[in-house]
């Protein structure tokens, strides 16, 4: 399956750089793939569409500042950018700089220090002179948001508020669960009151995020490993609402994975793992029923998985109706709702 089968041409006028507020008032495409019918709405017009018969799942991850700045010794600069805790005070990160060998001592701010000491790929292992709360600490008060490279406005309290959807808890991701960015406090309350059941799973979104996909054939691209849980109770509830013929909607491609990825036998095991599951054109979702996604990438992972929803076809011509209505795209853009006989 040849990877320009998913690219499409997109304005970067249409690459959204900041959010609509309030948020939910963002546009909202509805996509009915069932009968291939759509209608243009706003976000907050969900709540006309959903009923007591769906399911709501969220991603409750946080987004913490992983990108450091400092110096080498000898004065050259470097960025860090952090992708994964491996112990309390080690790390694998990402390094912009020249030269760095193991062994080197960087420089950060609040006497911060940073030892190399391996380096796997484009990656390295790296040793913090602190640990625990007080380097998450440290990080807070030095770092910046982890940014997509194509949103190119300045760090500020702003947009650490605005990269965050407003029921994160769970910190550990270096890119927010963008789908979950429409939702205000007062919309999750009106489709609680009308009978929508709401339940929270985390997958930490790492560093893949960010990767473009370099293969010719999408088969073989190596998709990446990103930590996500489930506890106990909501696997129970959610198997139990899935038995009974609920809707099960995923908020984000982040929240479908972690489904997929922990459904065996047609149903949800619950625990913590790392899930690398590759969703692509020809693959059949087990527990997700509907999809509310951004809009993504020309030759993405993220595209694929929600071609392998809705048709391939049937996603692009979507997406053409999108940009010439103007659509915003990306992380801050507007929204799709993927669903299957409501219109």
């Amino acid at each position: 399956m040849k990877i320009d089968l998913f690219n499409y041409n997109l304005p970067k006028s249409l690459i959204a750089q900041e959010q609509i507020k309030p948020r939910d008032h963002s546009k909202l495409l509805i996509l009915d793939r069932g009968n291939n019918k759509v209608e243009h709405k706003h976000f907050y017009d969900i709540l006309n569409i959903l009923t007591d018969n769906d399911v709501l799942v969220v991603n409750n991850t946080k987004v913490f500042p992983a990108r450091l700045f400092g110096q080498k010794k000898t004065g050259g600069k470097i960025e860090i950018f952090l992708t994964e805790k491996i112990e309390d005070n080690i790390w694998e990160v990402m390094i912009k700089g020249k030269n760095i060998k193991n062994g080197d001592v960087l420089f950060l701010e609040k006497k911060l220090e940073v030892k190399v000491l391996e380096k796997n790929n484009k990656l390295y292992k790296v040793e913090f002179n602190n640990s625990g709360k007080k380097l998450e600490d440290i990080f807070d008060k030095i770092g910046k948001t982890p940014l997509p490279p194509y949103i190119k406005i300045k760090d500020s309290k702003k947009i650490k508020k605005d990269y965050q959807t407003i029921y994160a808890k769970e910190r550990g991701s270096v890119a927010a669960p963008t789908a979950g960015l429409h939702f205000t406090d007062n919309l999750l309350k009106k489709a609680k009151k009308k009978g929508v059941k709401i339940y929270y799973i985390t997958l930490h979104v790492g560093l893949g995020t960010f990767a473009p996909v370099e293969v010719k054939d999408i088969k073989k691209h190596k998709i990446h490993k990103e930590w996500a849980s489930i506890d106990k109770k909501t696997c129970n509830s959610l198997n139990k609402l899935k038995k009974q013929g609920k809707n099960v909607i995923a908020v984000g491609t982040t929240t479908a994975r972690t489904l997929e990825g922990f459904t065996k036998n047609n149903k949800l095991t619950h625990g913590n793992k790392k899930v690398d599951i590759y969703i692509y054109p020809g693959y059949k979702y087990k527990f997700v029923d509907d999809l509310i996604t951004n809009f993504h990438l020309p030759k993405s992972s993220l595209l694929f998985m929600v071609s392998a929803l809705a048709s391939r076809n049937l996603i692009l011509d979507i997406y053409k109706k999108a940009i010439k209505l103007k659509y915003r795209f990306f992380s801050f853009g507007d929204a799709m709702f993927i669903t299957k006989n409501r219109l």
